[in-house]
C-alpha cells in the first residue's frame, strides 16, 4: 500500500520539489528577511548589533509628510492608469470586434508598445513631456506652440498636481494593447446564439450590450483591474526613467524606498517594502479567493 501511495503521488512532488524550494527560499524566505528588517534599528548602519525596535519604522513612516504625499500620488497614478487602460483597451477591442479591414496590422500596432520596455518608453516619454527651450524643447510642447496652443504647454511631470498623472499617460499607452487583447478574447468568446437572441426578442443595441454582452465580460474586466492595478502599485522605472529620484513631485513609494536603500537606511526601506507587499496584497488575495470559489462553482 505504502509503495502504490508513493507510486501516486511521489513522482509528481519530486517534479516540483525544485520550484517549490526556491519559491520558498528566494520568495517568502526573503519575504520574512525583509520583514525582519524593517523591524530592526539598521538606519545607516555597517556593523555592529542590531537592536529590534518593533513597529517604529512603520510609525515613523505614516508621520512622514514625504511618504504621506508618495501615497497619494500612487493613489493618482493608479487611477489615471486604470481608467485610461480601461476606456483605451475596450475602445479599441469593441472597434476590432465590430470588424474591420486589416484587424491583424491593427491588432500588432496596438500591442507593440508591449515589447518595449518601461525605460526605453520612459526615455522617449521625458523628451514628449519636457518643456525645455530651444532646440531641445519637448515634442507637446513644440507641437502645441505651432498649432497656437501655446497655452497648454507645460512642464508635464514636475506639475505638483498634475505630474504624475502626466506620468500615467506612457503608462497608459504602454499597457491599452494588454487590457484591448483581454477584452477581445472576451468579445469573440460571447457566443452568437446569444446575441442573436436577445435582438429576436426585440433588445435595441444598448440593451444588448447591457444584459448580455458586458455581464459577459465582467470576469474579463476583473482581471484587467487586478493585472493593471497590480502593476501601477509597484510602478519604479517609468518615474525613474522620465522625472528620477530627486523630483518630489512624482513621488511613489517604490521611489523613496530606493532613496531609503541607496541611503543606507536599510529598516526604512525595508518598511517601505513591507508596506507595498500589503497594499499589493489587499487587492490581489481577493480576486484570487473570487477566483477559487468560481472554480469550484463551476465544476
Amino acid at each position: 500500500m505504502v509503495n502504490r501511495g508513493w507510486r501516486s503521488w511521489g513522482p509528481p512532488v519530486l517534479l516540483i520539489l525544485p520550484s517549490l524550494i526556491l519559491i520558498g527560499v528566494f520568495v517568502y524566505g526573503l519575504i520574512g528577511v525583509n520583514f525582519n528588517t524593517s523591524l530592526t534599528d539598521q538606519h545607516h548602519r555597517i556593523g555592529g548589533d542590531v537592536a529590534y525596535v518593533g513597529f517604529d519604522n512603520y510609525r515613523t513612516l505614516f508621520q512622514d509628510d514625504t511618504f504621506v504625499y508618495s501615497l497619494k500620488n500612487l493613489l493618482k497614478y493608479t487611477g489615471a492608469f486604470l481608467v485610461g487602460t480601461l476606456v483605451m483597451g475596450f475602445l479599441w477591442a469593441w472597434l476590432l470586434e465590430k470588424g474591420v479591414k486589416g484587424e491583424g496590422f491593427f491588432r500588432a500596432v496596438y500591442l507593440f508598445p508591449m515589447a518595449v520596455s518601461f525605460i526605453a518608453s520612459g526615455v522617449v516619454w521625458r523628451w514628449l513631456l519636457n518643456n525645455a527651450e530651444g532646440d531641445r524643447a519637448g515634442g507637446l510642447n513644440r507641437l502645441f506652440d505651432q498649432v497656437g496652443l501655446g497655452f497648454l504647454q507645460n512642464q508635464w511631470w514636475t506639475d505638483p498636481n498634475w505630474g504624475v498623472v502626466a506620468i500615467a499617460l506612457p503608462a497608459v499607452w504602454q499597457l491599452s494593447g494588454y487590457v484591448m487583447a483581454l477584452f477581445l478574447a472576451g468579445f469573440r468568446g460571447i457566443p452568437d446564439e446569444l446575441r442573436e437572441a436577445a435582438r429576436v426578442d426585440g433588445a435595441s443595441e444598448w440593451q444588448l450590450y447591457r444584459h448580455v454582452i458586458f455581464p459577459q465580460l465582467s470576469p474579463v474586466a476583473l482581471s484587467a483591474i487586478v493585472i493593471v492595478g497590480h502593476m501601477s502599485l509597484k510602478v519604479f522605472d517609468l518615474i525613474m526613467a522620465i522625472a528620477g529620484q530627486t523630483n518630489y513631485t512624482t513621488q511613489v513609494p517604490a521611489i523613496q524606498m530606493w532613496v531609503e536603500f541607496t541611503r543606507g537606511d536599510y529598516a526604512r526601506s525595508a518598511a517601505i517594502g513591507t508596506i507595498l507587499l500589503v497594499i499589493v496584497a489587499f487587492l490581489i488575495i481577493p480576486y484570487l479567493v473570487y477566483t477559487y470559489r468560481q472554480e469550484r462553482l463551476t465544476r
